[in-house]
């Protein structure tokens, strides 16, 4: 039977890390832009219904205007669209919530960790050093991000030492992500200090002690969060019952629709006032044939309205 030497044990560590994030070193102008395993083209490729623009590492740039659009919205006005567009296991639950009164809302920016390894490690390390990174960590990461960005950390539920940022880091990411967010499938640590600051935040964990026996392994890669596959550049939604991610392509029509679901809970609450109906008779939908024609017309011209207000 044939055996590996130690040359061609580590020569095959190297070639089966296809989850090793730190694998290129692009320049730009100004700065070094770091990848994982997917390169540019591979988000472009993974990526390739998103309608949007992209970000310079390729992810999708969901636009800024639907962004806002967001903050609007529930996990419910979600969920009437996706699982009808086949997206079943976009929504995450189970969290704690720092702000629960407080939307979250930005494109993912995702990163993965793993349990420490030594032999992996030493290849991941040296990767990196080989290209002018002294060392991965949390901090290789959380620099990479822009305004917009929500982290998304895969730290496999981990709570000792699985902490991705204390009350420092945690300003920071607010800073450079402009209050985007954090979801975290692990810890944070220094609560009472990150409490006080105004970002959203979704977390397993809270512990004291700092991140460690975990290695970086991915940066801007598919990861797992709770039951969902996220990718970079989805559209992050969290309020306070859970989160959900939106691919980019369908973004545009779970905001149309969450219009839709304003109205019609604008005027079944209106009609419920006037005090002259039962709830069958309106809730979910109006039976009376002449209240059917009320309600289509008060539908369109809130949905002019708006589309009026989005245009000024």
């Amino acid at each position: 039977m044939h055996r590996n030497t130690g040359n061609e044990s580590t020569r095959m560590i190297a070639l089966t890390l296809c989850f090793c994030a730190i694998t290129l070193l692009l320049p730009r102008p100004s700065q070094a832009q770091l990848f994982s395993n997917f390169s540019k083209q591979e988000l472009i490729d993974y990526t390739a219904q998103n309608p949007f623009d992209r970000m310079p590492d390729g992810r999708p740039k969901v636009p800024d205007a639907l962004i806002e659009r967001a903050k609007e919205m529930s996990s419910e006005e979600v969920w009437a669209v996706l699982p009808g567009k086949g997206y079943r296991n976009q929504y995450a639950d189970g969290f704690h919530v720092l702000h629960p009164g407080k939307t979250m809302v930005g494109r993912a920016f995702t990163v993965q960790f793993m349990p420490s390894r030594p032999d992996v490690d030493q290849v991941a390390e040296g990767k990196a050093k080989a290209n002018g990174i002294p060392r991965l960590k949390n901090q290789t990461a959380i620099d990479m991000l822009q305004p917009g960005d929500v982290l998304v950390v895969d730290l496999f539920g981990k709570k000792v030492n699985g902490t991705i940022v204390g009350d420092n880091l945690f300003y920071y990411v607010m800073k450079a992500t402009h209050s985007g967010g954090l979801v975290v499938d692990g810890s944070i640590r220094d609560l009472d200090g990150i409490a006080k600051l105004d970002m959203a935040a979704y977390f397993r964990h809270v512990d004291p002690t700092p991140i460690g026996e975990v290695m970086l392994t991915g940066i801007n890669i598919p990861v797992r969060i709770g039951g969902v596959t996220v990718m970079p550049g989805d559209l992050v939604v969290g309020d306070r019952e859970g989160i959900y991610f939106i691919p980019p392509q369908e973004v545009k029509a779970v905001l149309d629709r969450a219009d839709e679901i304003h109205i019609h809970d604008e005027w079944t609450r209106k009609k419920f006032d006037e005090g002259k109906y039962k709830s069958s008779e309106i809730y979910g939908s109006p039976t009376d044939p002449a209240l059917k024609k009320e309600y289509a017309e008060f539908l369109k011209r809130r949905l002019g309205e708006l589309q009026m207000s989005r245009e000024k």
